[in-house]
């Protein structure tokens, strides 16, 4: 297996789990909070979309997925363009409210944007960096299991924040 394929097979795995966390949930659902600041199955879904979005389509060189395809548009958020949820407050989190069918559609246009992406890449391509604002410099290689790291952990928030949900509901 070389690091293409480690790195497609880390992202696929959280392209199946966002379907199982969203499916069947309502708004309402999708947006309960276990805890007043506690972040929601709907912004942990979007935030990590948006990441991956956002870090994938810099270091390509290309248009976010959000703006290019009309996402941003569709989502309706009260948020700039340019927002992925880093910093949100407790009010922004709560304005993420969209229908499942939306979080899954977003995730799924971006995660083949970021296979498609990662399957050009070459093992000296990971080498390349591409953020000079940190000591040391940030590689493409780093950046990428950034974006798996970030994926997974939210991922894996969101499915036991449905467990919570779950839970309560029975």
């Amino acid at each position: 297996m070389n690091i293409d394929e480690v790195l497609a097979d880390a992202l696929t795995r959280v392209r199946e789990q966002v379907p199982a966390v969203v499916d069947g949930l309502d708004e309402d659902d999708l947006a309960w909070r276990p805890d007043p600041d506690a972040n929601s199955i709907a912004w942990l879904v979007w935030h990590l979309t948006r990441v991956a979005d956002d870090h994938v389509a810099e270091v390509a060189g290309t248009e976010q997925v959000w703006t290019s395809d009309g996402w941003y548009e569709r989502f309706g958020l009260p948020f700039p363009a340019a927002a992925h949820g880093y910093g949100h407050s407790s009010a922004e989190v709560a304005a993420v409210r969209v229908p499942s069918d939306l979080l899954a559609g977003y995730h799924h246009a971006v995660a083949e944007a970021v296979l498609a992406y990662v399957g050009t890449l070459t093992p000296s391509d990971l080498d390349r960096v591409v953020d000079e604002r940190w000591d040391p410099p940030v590689t493409l290689g780093v950046r990428l299991v950034s974006v798996v790291n970030d994926a997974t952990q939210h991922i894996g928030q969101a499915a036991y924040v449905r467990g919570l949900l779950e839970r309560r509901l029975d």
